[in-house]
């Protein structure tokens, strides 16, 4: 499994509060939550965000509360990919239930750079800069959970 997308950057500590906003925690929409996505840390995120992008962040991305919201929104939004250097714990749980990727390494990569990630090898080539960064590759059982969409698809298709 591989994707390509442009990098959206961010730093250190991004939280559920400010990827999705409590005020809008009324809903389980996902395009509603979408519509809402780092508006209070990036308001021009929505209206830049295309459909394969990756979020490359530094330390601890998705502190904060537990919310399922967070990694929901960002799916929807359109990203492909989540890169950190550390993620807080029950974020990347959830991440993965949804079936978004995600990835802990800390990778030189800049707003705009364009990155190729290859789960399977655990690979990632920064196509702008030539570089590359070593990550673990997937296990078969997380690699199922994503390919399917998320936990529970892969649980109604009889993979899990």
């Amino acid at each position: 499994m591989k994707i390509k997308g442009n990098v959206i950057r961010y730093n250190d500590n991004v939280d559920t509060d400010v990827i999705i906003p409590a005020r809008y925690l009324n809903t389980s929409n996902p395009k509603e939550l979408a519509a809402h996505c780092m508006e209070d840390l990036d308001p021009t995120f929505v209206s830049r965000v295309k459909k394969g992008d990756i979020i490359v962040a530094g330390a601890n991305f998705g502190c904060g509360s537990s919310r399922e919201h967070a990694p929901i929104a960002i799916k929807e939004s359109g990203i492909a990919c989540v890169i950190a250097k550390s993620f807080a714990r029950i974020f990347y749980r959830n991440a993965i239930n949804i079936g978004l990727p995600i990835v802990e390494c800390d990778v030189d990569a800049g707003e705009g750079d364009v990155l190729t990630v290859d789960f399977d090898a655990g690979v990632i080539v920064n196509e702008t800069k030539g570089t590359s960064a070593n990550f673990s590759a997937f296990s078969p059982f997380l690699k199922t959970i994503i390919e399917s969409g998320g936990l529970l698809a892969a649980v109604r298709e009889g993979k899990l």
